[in-house]
């Protein structure tokens, strides 16, 4: 159902403020009609569904997506993020003083005076935003779990050269070379998996 710019008006107005009458007349209903036909225009089943719609939208506005996040934490990581700090300067104040001859004078005090300054990220907020934003990309985790495995595959090898070895000896066999198939996985098809 098409609203019209008066309903449409009214809707928006209730969105705001909540209160039938003054929407009504917000959006150019005269104060009779508004009056008498205020309750009707908000059970009106168009209006209920543009408001539930525009509801939907202003909320939905409200939430940051993923790419927001992203391109925040990538500001934070290269420190051109501001935040607002405050801090007291020693501000310089003449006071007048009188001597015994009455003679005047000005004595300097200092004088606590609160500042709201803009200053860049710190560093360990962009240390943190760093690691969170790595976790997010996959990078940190990935990372970890690659040396990891590498580790393990290195480790695994040389128990099976150890248990050649042994093998060889108590075999009695006096060659000096040994062979063991290792059986280590393409690069490419390693990455395959990892996608």
């Amino acid at each position: 159902m098409k609203l019209s710019p008066k309903q449409r008006a009214f809707a928006d107005n209730f969105i705001k403020s909540g209160n039938k009458y003054q929407s009504a007349i917000n959006a150019g209903y005269s104060k009779s009609y508004a009056r008498s036909h205020a309750e009707k225009l908000s059970e009106n089943v168009g209006i209920k569904a543009y408001i539930a719609k525009r509801l939907e939208e202003l909320k939905s506005a409200a939430v940051a997506d993923q790419q927001e996040v992203l391109e925040f934490l990538t500001r934070l990581v290269r420190r051109q993020e501001m935040e607002q700090v405050v801090v007291t300067l020693k501000k310089p104040v003449s006071i007048p003083m009188h001597d015994k001859e009455g003679k005047t004078y000005s004595k300097f005090a200092y004088e606590d005076v609160d500042d709201v300054v803009d200053v860049k990220t710190k560093n360990s907020d962009a240390l943190k935003a760093a690691d969170i934003l790595s976790k997010l990309q996959g990078m940190g985790d990935n990372a970890n779990n690659t040396l990891t495995e590498n580790q393990s595959r290195k480790a695994s090898a040389e128990a099976d050269i150890m248990e050649a070895k042994a093998k060889r000896e108590a075999n009695g066999d006096g060659a000096d070379n040994v062979n063991v198939n290792i059986v280590m996985p393409d690069s490419n098809e390693e990455q395959k998996d990892n996608e």
